[in-house]
């Protein structure tokens, strides 16, 4: 209990001992488990948990990504909180079997069903028993109440589970290379793709969204979107050559890690490729695993970029930037950042633990002409509170920073998810030279554009 108190007349009333979140910087658990299920052909994310989690979710997926978000649910009540609510995860697979016909059901728990202590791994095995006459999905299971973490945690678990559950032994040789590229936009992953092509080798991307949650048009409604990673491909992932995987701040344990430890498929991670020296990386990974020197056409991206940076650094150099959002997009925009001259002041997100400060100060030292100030578990509220001091020229995030930077006057380059007040943030590209220079675009113009909005003249030419 905190020794400070608040009096009033005689009385005293203690403080408690416990820190408050005003406006999180982060999402739920299970939302980022169900965008990874999202990401494999033919499956149907499946929340155990109350009605209103799947409700919530779906709407908050769509808003971003202007696509049709199917979330099934348990939906308990009361009586499922004090009696379990295995009678209706059975029963509502049975019903998501019936109306989608998927091949995969990915059912994530909430913090109502860990709380009540539901052993989901047990139900589901009943289930498999009571129903093994018909012609069931493959079901994946994984772990995620809101507080054991953020979405990001929910999606890095969604994926080590899909590896864990469905790579049950050694594949054949497949000559493949998987990459986990950890939680990028639609775009990014056509990117990936477009580029692992031009190397000449298969990618198996776990998960694949660019296209169930970035498709076409359609004349008729189909019940699962198309696209996704299918899961004949996953379970042939543990015949990979090498697994590329994405993310200094990552977990322990991930589907990476599992596949080498599990079936001895050797694991690359390192940073999301953002940036020069970060999409360097990247290249030179490719190269190591394929044997196949970098292709002209991103040699001639990669001098594009140099030669943009030239161009660009007298409209940036100095500039003053707060950095927010989920770890390893927070550590890519500090990587590109200071590559550019503009000096990161405080870097935040809303998850803990995963050595953010350490991976912020790998891509910036040497670099970087300050050492940027970085805050893990920080909601906006106290975030915003230190960043007004720190005088910003800009603001670089998802939208839910909008609220300040329009309150200090300054701009905000939004990045990463959500992006729910602009069109068109699910087919943001980030990664690669390419990425790095549409960002460095965005940031230059947007540092313009403000500049002459300021002028009382309002000059047409910069």
């Amino acid at each position: 209990m905190s020794k400070s108190a608040v009096k009033t007349g005689a009385k005293s009333a203690a403080r408690p001992n416990y820190v408050s979140t005003t406006n999180a910087c982060k999402l739920c658990t299970p939302l980022g488990a169900s965008m990874a299920f999202r990401g494999v052909e033919g499956a149907i994310p499946f929340l155990h948990g109350s009605q209103g989690c799947a409700t919530y979710m779906r709407r908050y997926i769509i808003s971003h990504f202007r696509e049709p978000v199917d979330i099934a649910s348990s939906a308990l009540g009361e009586k499922n909180a004090i009696y379990g609510g295995g009678p209706n995860l059975k029963k509502g697979v049975l019903n998501v079997m019936k109306k989608y016909e998927p091949t995969l059901v990915g059912v994530a728990t909430t913090c109502l069903t860990e709380t009540i202590g539901d052993d989901v791994p047990r139900i589901l095995h009943e289930f498999r028993k009571e129903f093994g006459d018909l012609d069931l999905p493959d079901i994946v299971h994984v772990s995620t109440p809101s507080y054991s973490g953020t979405h990001t945690d929910g999606w890095h678990g969604a994926v080590r589970s899909l590896v864990e559950q469905l790579c049950t032994q050694k594949a054949a040789d497949t000559g493949r290379v998987n990459i986990l590229p950890n939680m990028v936009s639609c775009e990014d992953i056509r990117h990936l793709k477009d580029i692992c092509r031009d190397f000449g080798v298969h990618a198996t991307i776990l998960p694949d969204i660019s296209e169930t949650l970035d498709g076409p048009a359609l004349e008729d409604y189909v019940k699962i979107p198309s696209g996704g990673t299918p899961v004949a491909e996953i379970r042939e992932m543990s015949g990979a050559r090498a697994t590329i995987e994405f993310g200094r701040c990552l977990p322990a344990k991930t589907g990476g890690v599992s596949l080498e430890s599990s079936f001895g498929v050797k694991n690359h991670r390192i940073g999301l490729p953002m940036g020069l020296r970060e999409s360097d990386r990247f290249f030179e990974t490719l190269e190591a695993v394929t044997g196949t020197p970098m292709p002209r056409r991103y040699e001639l991206e990669r001098g594009r970029l140099v030669d943009a940076f030239v161009d660009g650094h007298k409209y940036v150099f100095g500039k003053r930037a707060v950095v927010y959002g989920e770890e390893d997009l927070v550590v890519g925009l500090c990587a590109l950042l200071a590559e550019i001259g503009v000096d990161v002041v405080l870097a935040g997100t809303g998850s803990r633990g995963k050595g953010l400060e350490r991976a912020v100060a790998a891509v910036t030292e040497g670099v970087s002409r300050i050492a940027p100030q970085v805050r893990e578990s920080v909601d906006f509220h106290d975030m915003a509170e230190e960043a007004e001091a720190l005088a910003p020229d800009l603001l670089v995030g998802h939208s839910k920073g909008y609220t300040y930077a329009r309150g200090w006057n300054v701009p905000l380059v939004r990045v990463g998810f959500p992006i729910h007040d602009r069109f068109g943030g699910q087919r943001r590209l980030h990664l690669g030279y390419r990425g790095a220079l549409e960002l460095f675009d965005r940031i230059v113009n947007t540092l313009l554009e403000k500049k002459q909005t300021d002028s009382d003249v309002g000059y047409g030419y910069l």
